[in-house]
C-alpha cells in the first residue's frame, strides 16, 4: 500500500480538481499523439458533441475518426492499422488515473496497456493490471497423447498475441487471445479443442484491474 500512499501525494500536487476524459485527452502531450495533434483532438469532441461524423485528417494527410466519447472513456480510430482507447479510473475519492490501450491492427489484432496520472506522466503498468499469461487461455489435457499434441501444435503458435479492450459502459476490461488468427488455418483448428474460447475479464477494483473470469 505505501506506493499508493506515495502516488496519491504526488498527484495531489497536480491539483483536486475534477476532469473528464475529454478535456484531459485534449491536453495530451504530442510525445503521446504522434499522429493527431490538439486541435485534432478538441475538433473529435466538438463534432461528436454536435452528433456529427467525427473525422478528421491527422498528421500524415489520412483520416482518423472518434468512435466513442463518454465523461470517463473514448475509442479513436487512428488509422487502419491501430486503434486507441482511453478509460479514467478512480484511485479514491479525488485522484484518477488514465488507462491507454494502443491497438495495433495488422494481420492480427495485438494491443499494450499502458497508465498515466491526469498530467500524463506514465505509471509502471503491473501496479493496476497483471495481464494473463499465455498459458491462461489453454485447457490443461488430462491425457499424455493430447499433451503431447498440444505441445506439438504450440510450437507454431510461437507469437503471443492478445487483444485488449476497455468497456465504456463499466470498469472492466477483456482480453482476448489473438494466436490462433495469426496461424495457419488448419493449425488453428486443431488448437480449438485446446482452448476456452472465450476472453478473460478483468473489473476495476480498489485501484488495480483484478480477474473476474479465469477461465476456470
Amino acid at each position: 500500500m505505501k506506493w499508493i500512499i506515495g502516488l496519491v501525494c504526488m498527484l495531489c500536487g497536480l491539483g483536486l480538481q475534477a476532469q473528464d476524459i475529454k478535456s484531459l485527452y485534449i491536453a495530451l502531450p504530442d510525445s503521446l499523439s504522434p499522429l493527431l495533434t490538439k486541435v485534432n483532438r478538441a475538433d473529435f469532441c466538438d463534432f461528436l458533441a454536435s452528433n456529427m461524423k467525427a473525422e478528421v485528417k491527422n498528421r500524415f494527410g489520412n483520416v482518423s475518426e472518434m468512435l466513442k466519447l463518454t465523461d470517463d472513456y473514448l475509442s479513436v480510430r487512428i488509422s487502419e492499422s491501430s486503434r486507441e482507447e482511453m478509460k479514467l479510473l478512480p484511485l479514491n475519492d479525488s485522484v484518477k488515473v488514465v488507462c491507454v490501450v494502443r491497438t495495433y491492427l495488422g494481420s492480427v489484432a495485438d494491443s499494450k496497456v499502458s497508465f498515466y496520472d491526469t498530467g500524463w506522466n506514465e505509471l509502471p503498468a503491473d501496479r493496476f493490471v497483471v495481464l494473463p499469461q499465455e498459458d491462461r487461455f489453454y485447457k490443461q489435457p488430462l491425457a499424455e497423447t493430447a499433451a503431447d499434441s498440444l505441445r506439438n501444435l504450440r510450437l507454431y503458435a510461437d507469437m503471443y498475441l492478445k487483444e485488449v479492450r476497455l468497456s465504456d459502459k463499466d470498469r472492466s476490461l477483456t482480453v482476448t487471445y489473438t494466436t490462433p488468427d495469426y496461424v495457419d488455418k488448419e493449425t488453428a483448428e486443431k488448437l480449438k479443442p485446446y482452448l476456452f474460447g472465450k476472453p478473460l475479464v478483468y473489473e476495476w477494483n480498489n485501484g488495480k484491474f483484478q480477474p473476474i473470469d479465469n477461465n476456470e
